[in-house]
């Protein structure tokens, strides 16, 4: 194994443990309402506050990164997420829960932009996708993994057992403190020669390719929301639905995976055209059959669709090479909390007309990324000069 992708597989680790803690919370709501009392908009504003926090203020320490040089150390920032989240198993008093909650969130903000500005800096053209969807796919794991380990803990040992969940923190954070330098020895050798961007010169070129993903995002977070109850709907039980969903999320896992790679040898905006193209037709099939041919097209829709997510955080790499801090941030962080924000407008859809028109809106959404996806300054490879 040659050494970025010995580097790039400490940051995947590190990604793994740091997602672990992002789903925590919305896993653990019930136990909330039951053993405190609390209404279902104030367990649902803990979630809300762990989510807005993380996503606003990534781009913050994008920037801090990019153009004054201030980096958290990936090893501190696992340990602030998973210190807090653990502690909101002990604490019963409702404002030092949403604290808790919002200094989580800061712990997984500050991770994001240091880990991939790192990740940058490993690859290079011919393997930026690949090494990129490595890292990305390290988190899409510890995501799935995350509401295994709270549920397990407070199933055995009550709410006071999500204390057990820093033990893994711990040992990661020891780990990468050994392998990785202090940022301020990277940032020093990094930023020499940078002429630095402001802010809003960084979010031009990129715009386009910022609001395509939000739009996937939305598709996405539609998705995984809505498809449980119509799977019910169809005579599965909670459980059944719900591992299919997971199915799916591992089948947008392997998608990323392969997406990485086919995007190095044929061209990033080609293969992500290709995905959301063919994720449609996935999704139209699925929601027209049953049985086996059905969860085979709830995979198809899952691979193609997920595909292109680590694709366009290196396609932002590439695009502002100088303040790939900032990007990260806006393509990890902004895109996916507004796209997490739609979901409640797919909500009201359901409420007004049905559960059906509300999936049906998943397509459009799709295409308006992929349209968008189009008009992206972004160079072709494989279709150069034919597009």
């Amino acid at each position: 194994m040659t050494s970025p992708y010995k580097g790039v597989f400490s940051l995947f680790l590190a990604h793994l443990v740091t997602d672990i803690y992002m789903p925590v919370i919305t896993a653990i709501l019930p136990l909330f309402i039951s053993v405190f009392g609390f209404s279902y908009f104030m367990a649902g504003l803990l979630v809300t506050a762990f989510n807005l926090t993380s996503s606003m203020t990534q781009p913050v320490f994008g920037w801090l990164s990019d153009e004054k040089g201030f980096e958290v150390h990936v090893s501190s920032s696992i340990m602030i997420s998973a210190v807090f989240i653990s502690l909101m198993g002990i604490i019963g008093n409702y404002p030092l829960l949403l604290f808790c909650a919002a200094m989580a969130a800061i712990g997984h903000a500050c991770f994001h932009p240091n880990a991939l500005s790192q990740v940058s800096r490993m690859a290079v053209d011919t393997n930026r996708g690949r090494i990129t969807s490595i890292f990305v796919v390290g988190g899409n794991i510890g995501y799935a993994l995350g509401p295994l380990m709270a549920g397990g803990v407070v199933f055995l040992l009550g709410l006071k057992g999500l204390l057990l969940l820093v033990i893994p923190a711990v040992i990661m954070a020891v780990v990468l403190r050994r392998i990785i330098p202090p940022a301020s020895k990277k940032r020093s050798v990094q930023r020499s020669g940078s002429h630095g961007e402001g802010f809003l010169s960084v979010i031009k070129p990129i715009r386009t390719l910022f609001f395509a993903s939000t739009f996937r995002a939305w598709a996405v977070f539609s998705a995984i929301a809505f498809f449980p109850p119509f799977l019910m709907e169809r005579g599965l039980d909670i459980f059944t639905a719900n591992l299919l969903v997971t199915l799916t999320l591992l089948a947008g896992v392997a998608g990323q995976l392969v997406g990485g790679e086919l995007s190095d040898r044929y061209g990033r905006k080609e293969f992500v055209l290709a995905g959301l193209v063919l994720s449609i037709p996935a999704l139209a099939a699925f929601l027209m059959t049953e049985g086996v041919i059905s969860v085979l097209f709830l995979l198809a829709f899952g691979f193609f669709l997920w595909s292109s997510f680590s694709v366009t955080v290196a396609m932002s790499h590439e695009m502002v090479p100088r303040s790939v801090g900032i990007a990260s941030g806006m393509m990890i962080g902004v895109a996916i909390g507004a796209g997490g924000v739609g979901v409640a407008f797919s909500g009201m859809i359901v409420d007004t007309y049905s559960l059906i028109s509300a999936l049906a809106t998943i397509p459009v959404l799709i295409l308006l990324s992929a349209v968008l996806m189009s008009r992206v300054r972004y160079p072709w490879k494989l279709l150069a000069g034919r597009a």
